[in-house]
């Protein structure tokens, strides 16, 4: 828990700085490099953790992996390493992308389906999305083929199941109360 109050308030000071030197979309590009990047690579995930890896290494690696990034970002890594956070790097940059989305008025809507969504139905979702919530929305299709068919949306706190997996749920659930 304290990591990720941690990893907000670096996030929200991160966030400050780079509106105050304009370049808040910059930054957001390479946050979501980093978590995209460490997401993909279990070596970087690990030496992150690491506590045996010296901090001169994470660093040395950190800028060879991330090259081309804001100054802020690279003051991030800085001061993380600074004050041995580095551990919460990947959190900081979920936490930024979060802030960023807010600030900007977008959320995340995350579409569970039992099959990839087509460019068609993605439309549709982020029109209701919008109908519903009064915000644009960034569309994540989540690929789970357990739920049989339909679809599982969620938008922030709200979550609505259309899934065939759940219809079935609820119609065993009511065979067995009656």
């Amino acid at each position: 828990m304290s990591g990720s109050r941690a990893a907000i308030r670096y996030a929200k000071a991160v966030l400050s700085l780079a509106i105050d030197q304009k370049s808040t979309d910059a930054v957001q590009s390479d946050m979501r490099t980093i978590t995209d990047t460490i997401a993909e690579s279990t070596d970087l995930s690990q030496m992150l953790q690491s506590p045996v890896v010296k901090a001169s290494d994470k660093k040395a690696v950190l800028t060879h992996v991330f090259t081309n990034t804001n100054a802020v970002t690279v003051n991030l890594i800085d001061t993380l390493i600074a004050n041995k956070r580095l551990a919460i790097l990947n959190d900081v940059a979920v936490s930024y992308t979060h802030l960023y989305d807010e600030m900007k008025g977008m959320q995340v809507a995350t579409v569970t389906t039992a099959v990839a969504l087509s460019d068609d139905l993605k439309s549709k979702v982020l029109a209701k999305v919008k109908e519903l919530t009064g915000k644009e929305a960034e569309v994540t299709n989540v690929i789970d083929e357990s739920i049989i068919g339909g679809f599982v949306l969620r938008v922030g706190d709200i979550q609505y199941n259309a899934s065939i997996a759940n219809k079935l749920n609820n119609l065993k659930r009511e065979f067995t109360l009656n």
